[in-house]
């Protein structure tokens, strides 16, 4: 190896301490703006297929909707053929689609009360103060 030292070499002697922190400083300043900007980027173009994809499950869902209707009429005209009466398969196709709503209640109310939210970080949001007081009292 040669004494002769490299051009970074002549410029870190030549900088002090505070000039290489300052430039330190600068290029994590840069990093951290094109990060930023490249993951607002991602998030835009998520959002975009987000959209859309929501738009399609909307479709989706008032197609099954429609469905659900016309085959429930049809049932209805059906069992009023069998009643001889269209006024009682009314009553019997609501009562059908009424107790389909409460086993649906049911099921959805037991699945809301075991939503616990996030208590992990709720507890790591809560030692937070803790941590920086604890190194304040270090200093």
């Amino acid at each position: 190896m040669s004494d002769i030292p490299t051009p970074s070499e002549r410029a870190a002697e030549s900088s002090s301490l505070g000039d290489l922190l300052g430039e330190v400083a600068g290029d994590l300043s840069t990093l951290m703006r094109q990060e930023l900007e490249l993951a607002k980027a991602e998030l835009a173009e998520s959002g975009k297929r987000a959209g859309r994809g929501a738009g399609f499950y909307g479709g989706a869902g008032y197609s099954g909707l429609m469905a659900v209707l016309f085959l429930s009429i049809a049932l209805w005209w059906a069992l009023g053929y069998a009643f001889d009466n269209l006024a009682w398969s009314a009553v019997v196709v609501a009562v059908i689609w009424g107790i389909i709503a409460f086993v649906l209640f049911i099921v959805g109310r037991k699945e809301m009360k075991s939503v616990k939210g996030a208590p992990r970080t709720v507890d790591s949001l809560k030692k937070i103060p803790e941590t920086f007081k604890k190194n304040e009292e270090n200093r």
